[in-house]
């Protein structure tokens, strides 16, 4: 794999494995937790600025050994999705929420339109540029975007493990659902526990659904994968498992001719 980057640490996007041979183009927006200096800490304590709330802990991780094992391209912001959900539309509330779960963060209040305007040209924008000419450059891309949650959400305890969630074009998601118990044996459910209800598809709907590439959304409860072998593991399911997905599709298209 290899490994260069397209951008420098302080930049609001980076690029891994620009020269991937996969058709898989892997996506984590929500891969880091790093606030900009010039925004202080966004009123938050440590904990909160540590917690779900301000990335999705272990999904950068599985994303990059994902993209090793199948020589992907690995797009991923590099802020926390509370100065900019990069898979959220700047027009969205929450792409700079003043509230998150149960927490205010007082250094997002009552953004005015040009500090908001100012956000989005510096962070989601030249994320959204790069990732675009990645696809472009891909031939047949699939769009697969990697994820986590918490365990707890609101004080109830979540049983979903591994949510695969598509917005309207369900294809590469049927055919995981389809493949899933080959591959694990964990409880894997459709837009659970987010779905195009909440808002979560942005990125599936900017960047694959009309130009008709394939798409998935991965969502993964973070407690398990919270170490090194842990993650590891996840991305070896998710290697074979999206294998066999891509393969199912392929019969069925050509079961159809």
């Amino acid at each position: 794999m290899n490994t260069t980057q397209t951008a420098t640490p302080s930049d609001p996007y980076e690029v891994l494995n620009p020269g991937g041979q996969s058709r898989v183009v892997v996506v984590c927006e929500h891969a880091s937790r790093r606030i900009p200096a010039k925004f202080g800490d966004l009123g938050l304590n440590e904990s909160a600025r540590q917690s779900h709330i301000a990335w999705d802990p272990g999904a950068m991780a599985v994303a990059k050994e994902l993209a090793v094992r199948l020589d992907a391209k690995l797009v991923a912001s590099t802020v926390s999705r509370l100065v900019f959900d990069c898979n959220r539309p700047p027009s969205a509330p929450d792409a700079m929420p003043a509230r998150s779960e149960a927490i205010d963060i007082s250094g997002n209040a009552n953004l005015t339109p040009d500090q908001r305007q100012a956000r989005t040209l510096s962070y989601y924008e030249p994320f959204r540029a790069s990732l675009a000419a990645v696809i472009a450059a891909t031939t047949d891309p699939v769009i697969v975007t990697i994820h986590s949650f918490t365990p707890v959400f609101h004080g109830r305890r979540r049983t979903v493990e591994i949510g695969v969630l598509h917005d309207s074009d369900q294809r590469l998601a049927g055919a995981m659902m389809k493949t899933a118990p080959s591959h694990t044996a964990l409880n894997v459910e459709v837009n659970e526990p987010y779905g195009p209800r909440d808002g979560v598809t942005h990125t599936l709907k900017e960047h694959a659904i009309g130009a008709g590439h394939l798409n998935v959304m991965l969502e993964i409860r973070n407690d398990l994968i919270e170490t090194a072998a842990q993650q590891g593991k996840m991305a070896d399911c998710l290697d074979g498992w999206l294998a066999d997905a891509l393969a199912e599709l392929t019969l069925s298209v050509t079961a159809t001719c």
